[in-house]
């Protein structure tokens, strides 16, 4: 049985990671959240340092990621991450509340895969997050070889 494919949801904010969350587990997800507050533990995560180094083998299925953090903010996380062999094919979300003409422009020119401005009404955010999660844990099909799945063991 493939295991459940993991979400990276990194936000500075924990009231909306705190939603997000409720979000996905509304959805009915079954895939396993990693809930992280700055870019800096996203980093550490996705190449494995420091308090990560010994976390399961795997990627995450998407990342959805806050633009503006402490530490370091989003477009730095998504450079590294689009511009790493293996990782560059992880789905990158910017979920953030920028409306900044050359926020969005510098995202997509890093490569994300999807700009989206959070709603302001909670109703609405949740709904947001219900469907990016839907999306990409359930009808996004990754491309072949890749070894997003948590728990696949890496060479």
């Amino acid at each position: 049985m493939e295991p459940l494919k993991r979400i990276l949801l990194v936000d500075d904010s924990a009231r909306d990671r705190e939603m997000a969350l409720e979000a996905l587990d509304a959805n009915n997800l079954a895939n396993e959240v990693v809930s992280l507050r700055d870019g800096a533990e996203a980093l550490d995560y996705l190449f494995r340092r420091g308090e990560f180094a010994d976390r399961a083998n795997g990627q995450p299925i998407v990342v959805l990621l806050d633009l503006k953090m402490p530490k370091v903010d989003g477009l730095e996380v998504l450079r590294q991450i689009k511009s790493n062999p293996e990782l560059r094919t992880i789905p990158v979300v910017m979920m953030t509340s920028s409306r900044e003409e050359q926020d969005l422009v510098r995202s997509y020119e890093l490569g994300v895969n999807a700009y989206v401005v959070k709603p302001v009404k909670f109703a609405e955010f949740i709904e947001a997050v219900k469907r990016l999660g839907g999306f990409w844990a359930l009808l996004n099909e990754p491309p072949p070889g890749s070894r997003r799945a948590a728990g696949t063991p890496t060479p």
